[in-house]
């Protein structure tokens, strides 16, 4: 079971930070308080889970109930991939109870948890099999871990992983994440470990009609590739027959060149794409260009990778939107 809350709570024994340094981080900090984690959603007290990005926050907040209050590192309608840790965030992730992320999505996150919280977090790739980086277009999976390496992304933040990160665009897999979530906090939290597992279970049955949806409504397609802004749905792609094609990498802020461009505009010919799709938190100008010179159309294919406030959407409405995007522009039957 979680330790109690008593002041300078015992977690802080798996933080290597002294009270000098604690105390010199919060001044640090002191004139924005904004810029801390926000809570989302469970009451005030409870287990405080911290999470990485908006899928994970959704998890955390389906599967903890009323037993957890969750902050999210990445603030609701920012690009994730850009995040960049305030010294109050990384004193969060190590008072926090509990912190689920993503493993090679956001390097100053899995730095600090790697510091601060290793003992007490789940890598929601660590939970399911994964993809190459390179999108997962040869159609094999790979056991977390197996191909990891160091390398920088596009900001030129080191990286640990040589994997495909999107792991939760594929309904299926995030099911199984679910399950897993739902054992680590019930093993952490033994007080409240029925409703954990409970509410797993439910939300990985939800997750699994989402996944047959899914399967059902691509099963029949004229076409078979779509062109992404960038290389997120490489497991949405694996999971049901479909070929992927990315204007930027696994971050969506590296744009291609003239040549580049060029080249993606003669596959999307040849492979009788009908549509370039565009995003949500990232600007829709180089794939717009990139459809007129192909001389298709534009639709919005969301790599759910956060919410706006307000928009009253959440994971399954976006996945399932994502899917009515899906099957006209594939033609489906």
């Amino acid at each position: 079971m979680f330790a109690s809350r008593t002041p300078v709570r015992a977690l802080r024994r798996a933080v290597p930070l002294t009270a000098v340094t604690v105390a010199g981080l919060l001044g640090l900090t002191a004139c924005g308080g904004s810029d801390g984690a926000a809570t989302t959603g469970g009451r005030g007290g409870g287990t405080e889970v911290v999470a990485s990005f908006y899928p994970m926050a959704w998890l955390a907040q389906k599967v903890g109930g009323p037993d957890v209050s969750v902050a999210t590192l990445t603030k609701p309608g920012a690009e994730p991939h850009d995040l960049e840790l305030t010294p109050r965030q990384v004193v969060d992730i190590g008072e926090a109870d509990f912190a689920v992320y993503v493993k090679g999505v956001q390097p100053a996150v899995d730095k600090a948890v790697d510091q601060h919280a290793k003992d007490k977090s789940l890598d929601a790739a660590s939970a399911v099999k994964t993809l190459p980086a390179a999108a997962g277009e040869d159609g094999h999976d790979h056991e977390h871990g197996h191909d990891e390496g160091h390398g920088e992304d596009e900001h030129g933040h080191e990286s640990e992983v040589s994997y495909d990160p999107h792991v939760w665009l594929d309904p299926s897999r995030m099911a199984a994440i679910a399950t897993t979530l739902g054992d680590r906090l019930a093993a952490a939290d033994s007080a409240h470990a029925a409703g954990y597992k409970s509410r797993a279970q439910a939300l990985a049955t939800e997750l699994n009609r989402l996944d047959q949806a899914f399967r059902d409504g691509l099963k029949s397609c004229r076409r078979d590739t779509i062109v992404t802004a960038h290389a997120a749905f490489g497991y949405l792609a694996d999971r049901y027959g479909l070929k992927q094609v990315s204007i930027a990498g696994v971050d969506p802020s590296n744009e291609p060149s003239p040549a580049r461009l060029g080249e993606l505009s003669r596959e999307i010919k040849a492979a009788g794409a009908t549509t370039v799709f565009t995003e949500t938190l990232v600007s829709p100008k180089v794939a717009q260009t990139l459809a007129r010179e192909a001389g298709v159309r534009t639709a919005v294919l969301d790599p759910v990778e956060g919410v706006k406030e307000g928009s009253g959407d959440d994971y399954i409405s976006i996945m399932r939107r994502n899917l009515d995007t899906l099957r006209p522009a594939l033609e489906c039957s």
